[in-house]
């Protein structure tokens, strides 16, 4: 008797598909070949290289120039990571600012010069740089005022990033640290009713309020350069604006103050009046420390 023979069933397979070959079609088509890739640096230097020449064109035909040394460094890029300066002849207009001068170069001359600026109007304080051995607003500072050749390097005190950029981590830290935000004990019960302010409390608090977050105070503090812990002369008059506000708490405002009367606060402070005189704002800083000093003195005094 023979044995019966059971066939396995035949597996079903996968039907083909001409989906990921397709993808695959698609994505080398995205990316450039190499022959395109040197065409379009071909024709990113010849464009560098034309505005370069308009701007020598320009800068011959203009009745006047400014001469500027900038400071470069690229830790990225070999060939760039040893600090130097490059020199940059611009044609100069009356009413020329630093910045104005620094985008010019930036424009017709090396689009890889690196500087931070946004506003333009002395507000948002991004384009603090250290200018003919002074900290300044390149966009506040006239290029008329300047003797030459106008030198401009990156704030001192700060880890360079690039070429003109320094990291500002550690002093938005800083600034941090003091709690920079109002906090009165009791809000009013209607939500519509506002937090009333007297008119000589306002006054008297009002330069402090004008800090833009430059960071020029803290570049030009001897202190600061030595004790990387000191609050620095930007957290203390931010902690000022708040600690000598009517509004604020009784329990924050001491909370506050003890923040600045510790040991790396207010009594690090020598009095150099150096972070006043760099102040863009006009803010006087070195006041603000010593009334927050006598604020700590007589809040340690205890009458038996």
């Amino acid at each position: 008797m023979s044995t019966p023979v059971t066939e396995e069933p035949e597996s079903e397979s996968e039907p083909e598909t001409d989906e990921q070959p397709a993808a695959d079609a698609e994505t080398a088509a995205a990316e450039p070949t190499a022959q395109q890739r040197r065409m379009a640096k071909k024709r990113d230097d010849a464009a560098r290289r034309d505005a370069q020449r308009r701007a020598e064109e320009e800068t011959r035909e203009a009745e006047n120039t400014v001469h500027l040394k900038v400071f470069r460094y690229d830790p990225e890029v070999e060939g760039k990571q040893e600090p130097r300066f490059d020199d940059f002849r611009v044609p100069f207009h009356k009413g020329m600012t630093v910045l104005d001068a620094l985008i010019y170069a930036r424009d017709h001359y090396d689009s890889s010069l690196t500087f931070r600026h946004s506003c333009r109007q002395a507000v948002c304080g991004s384009d603090a740089m250290f200018v003919n051995g002074r900290q300044r607003l390149c966009c506040k500072t006239q290029l008329a005022d300047l003797d030459e050749p106008v030198r401009i390097e990156p704030l001192p005190h700060q880890d360079v990033v690039k070429d003109l950029v320094v990291d500002m981590e550690h002093f938005y830290d800083q600034m941090e640290a003091v709690e920079p935000f109002f906090d009165p004990d009791d809000l009013p019960s209607d939500d519509l009713a506002e937090q009333r302010q007297s008119r000589e409390n306002r006054e008297y608090i009002k330069m402090a309020t004008r800090c833009i977050w430059c960071g020029a105070c803290m570049s030009s503090c001897n202190i600061a350069a030595g004790d990387n812990e000191y609050l620095g002369p930007a957290a203390i008059n931010m902690a000022y604006r708040f600690i000598m506000d009517e509004r604020e708490g009784e329990s924050r405002g001491q909370e506050r103050l003890e923040i600045v009367e510790q040991e790396h606060g207010v009594w690090r402070c020598q009095t150099q009046f150096s972070c006043t005189e760099v102040c863009p704002k006009d803010i006087p800083l070195t006041e603000h420390i010593q009334e927050l000093k006598r604020e700590a003195v007589k809040n340690n005094l205890k009458f038996w």
